[in-house]
């Protein structure tokens, strides 16, 4: 019969904590309607935007990444642009000669603009050389460059001040 005591006490235990949780959360009902609508799930981060993250907490302590990545080439150079109100910056990428696509991409903070460049091979099967392409990429700004810092991404180096 001992065993049956500390069963009922326990189930007790426990129908009193279900009842304590179950006021706690109703404890906001009545007060003010809310409305919940649909939202896409947020968008798991691809390498070159952890990178942009990591540079903008850390910077100026940015060391350079190993090894290339096809999402995360370094840029060869950046034109000065004639002013600080362009919401337009022309960076050299620098990619591999058998990539179909190339481009640039930014992520834009308050103090910097973390820009990097890509590249997409055109088959995984087949020869290629290693042959460095370079080819000129205009990269759109969300915002005008101002006093902002341009870092690339692959080397963490500061190619130019605004």
């Amino acid at each position: 019969m001992r065993g049956s005591h500390l069963s009922r006490t326990r189930t007790l235990a426990a129908a009193l904590a279900l009842a304590a949780s179950g006021a706690v959360a109703l404890s906001g009902c009545g007060q003010k309607q809310q409305t919940v609508g649909t939202a896409p799930p947020p968008k798991k981060q691809d390498a070159f935007e952890r990178r942009a993250d990591q540079i903008v907490r850390s910077w100026p302590k940015v060391s350079p990444i190993a090894g290339r990545q096809q999402a995360l080439l370094p840029l060869v150079g950046v034109e000065r642009p004639k002013n600080t109100d362009v919401r337009e910056i022309t960076v050299t990428v620098g990619h591999s000669a058998c990539d179909i696509r190339f481009g640039a991409r930014s992520h834009e903070s308050k103090d910097l603009v973390v820009i990097t460049g890509w590249g997409k091979k055109k088959s995984a099967k087949g020869m290629c050389t290693e042959n460095l392409a370079t080819d000129r990429v205009t990269v759109r700004l969300k915002s005008a460059l101002a006093d902002r810092k341009v870092v690339d991404a692959a080397t963490g180096k500061q190619l130019l001040k605004g």
